[in-house]
């Protein structure tokens, strides 16, 4: 049986470091893209010599995508059988107190980014069908919109209706498309700001909101039975899964919750 190989952005830190620690462990080949070349290197570090590539991509530039996907496929073997759409940045607050730049970095990364990757993954994913994957990271924050979330909760409902649409328009072609949906994670990005205008970092509000921050390694278990499994949607910690619950079963409750609550549930 043939190598098979996953394409990662994001893959310097956090999340995508942690998956793709656990592809690399399994015998998977892993092409890490990123902005960050030093970060890109410390998770190759983490993976078996010989069984990665790094790629230096911002995933708001379209044509990058193509040549980061052919570079990986070259040095894999000429195949590629998933791209994890990763990369994203946060942005939380009250909507007035987020400045254009940042509203429109958000949109262009956490959006524009996974559009522009679908895109690039399918010759690749068709190629590798049946049994090949898109895998997209949401969130929480795309199971409910929140107070101090706006934003960021658009980007990840959007990401979630990509999953969705795809994985129907897609099924003809043998091709999988999943998501996972974590809620507050232990990963560098707890420790920015949530906007320029805010002085306290992420970290500091997930603790006053007595809301729990959950090992990025459930994050990476919960990647590797998103490539594998049947469920469109994957829940990664107790937020995400009482959320969720909450929504389907409970939603005037929730509306009440998160109005009293006043802040982002994940």
């Amino acid at each position: 049986m043939a190598q098979k190989t996953i394409f990662i952005t994001g893959g310097a830190s956090g999340i995508g470091r942690a998956v793709a620690e656990r592809f690399g462990q399994a015998g998977w080949f892993v092409g890490i893209a990123d902005i960050n070349q030093e970060g890109m290197a410390g998770t190759a570090a983490l993976i078996p010599a010989g069984y990665s590539s790094q790629h230096k991509l911002d995933v708001r530039d379209r044509a990058a995508w193509d040549v980061a996907l052919a570079d990986c496929a070259a040095a894999a073997g000429g195949r590629i059988d998933v791209v994890f759409n990763n990369a994203g940045i946060p942005l939380g607050g009250k909507i007035t107190d987020c400045s254009p730049e940042e509203v429109e970095r958000t949109l262009d990364i956490n959006l524009k980014g996974v559009i522009f990757g679908a895109q690039a993954a399918y010759p690749w994913l068709k190629a590798s069908a049946p049994g090949s994957c898109l895998l997209n990271t949401a969130s929480a924050a795309g199971i409910y919109g929140v107070p101090g979330g706006s934003i960021y909760s658009a980007t990840k409902f959007g990401v979630r209706s990509i999953t969705e649409s795809l994985d129907a328009e897609w099924k003809e072609d043998g091709i999988r498309v999943r998501d996972l949906m974590p809620s507050f994670i232990e990963t560098p990005l707890l420790d920015h700001a949530p906007n320029r205008a805010s002085n306290e970092d992420i970290r500091g509000l997930v603790t006053s909101a007595g809301l729990e921050i959950t090992p990025v390694s459930e994050v990476a278990e919960g990647a590797w039975a998103a490539v594998h499994g049947e469920k469109v949607h994957t829940l990664v910690g107790k937020t995400a899964k009482k959320l969720a619950f909450a929504a389907r079963w409970m939603p005037g409750a929730l509306r009440k919750q998160v109005g009293s609550r006043g802040g982002a549930l994940g």
